[in-house]
């Protein structure tokens, strides 16, 4: 496959959404937790969808269990959590995986499409490469080293950019906003 709209992601209801649906959309496509101290950027893409989601932003929210089993619980369970504490409206995905024999499609694509640059500097990246390296993450690889890597699709479905979990989120959202 060559293209993101070529690919689909299965919602928390068991129906196949093809990304074609979001053509001429800015798209966030996050891997998600409810049990990481990166949680709360919930609060931040929840505002981020509510600001621009008339102009054309879409969020893909797919949670993954595979970091440190931070994301308990059946789909239900988890969009229940994330209506209730961060009153999200972005539709989110079955929970799937992000790395290994059993990662989505989607990610093996958005991974060979940008790479992992590393966490940045200051205090939260000295501990994610902490965190990463007592998990076992291999920093060499393109892996999604932990909960909330977001990776930025334009209008005409590139991929364009990759954040870390470490990345200020006013960061994330002055850059998208420059997209919409």
């Amino acid at each position: 496959m060559s293209s993101i709209y070529d690919y689909s992601v299965t919602n928390r209801k068991n129906e196949q959404i093809s990304l074609s649906n979001y053509k001429g959309k800015i798209i966030i496509i996050v891997n998600t937790a409810t049990g990481c101290g990166f949680t709360p950027h919930y609060k931040n893409l929840e505002d981020m969808y509510e600001k621009y989601h008339s102009s054309g932003l879409e969020i893909i929210d797919i949670p993954c269990n595979q970091f440190k089993n931070q994301a308990p619980g059946t789909d239900d369970e988890i969009h229940e959590f994330c209506t209730l504490k961060y009153k999200t409206q972005f539709e989110q995905m079955k929970k799937s995986n992000v790395n290994g024999k059993d990662e989505l499609p989607l990610y093996t694509y958005l991974k060979s499409q940008k790479n992992f640059e590393g966490f940045g500097c200051g205090v939260k990246s000295c501990c994610m490469w902490i965190a990463t390296k007592c998990f076992g993450s291999d920093e060499e690889n393109n892996d999604i080293k932990w909960n909330f890597t977001k990776f930025i699709v334009d209008r005409n479905g590139n991929v364009v950019k990759r954040f870390e979990p470490t990345t200020d989120m006013e960061e994330v959202e002055e850059y998208v906003k420059n997209l919409l």
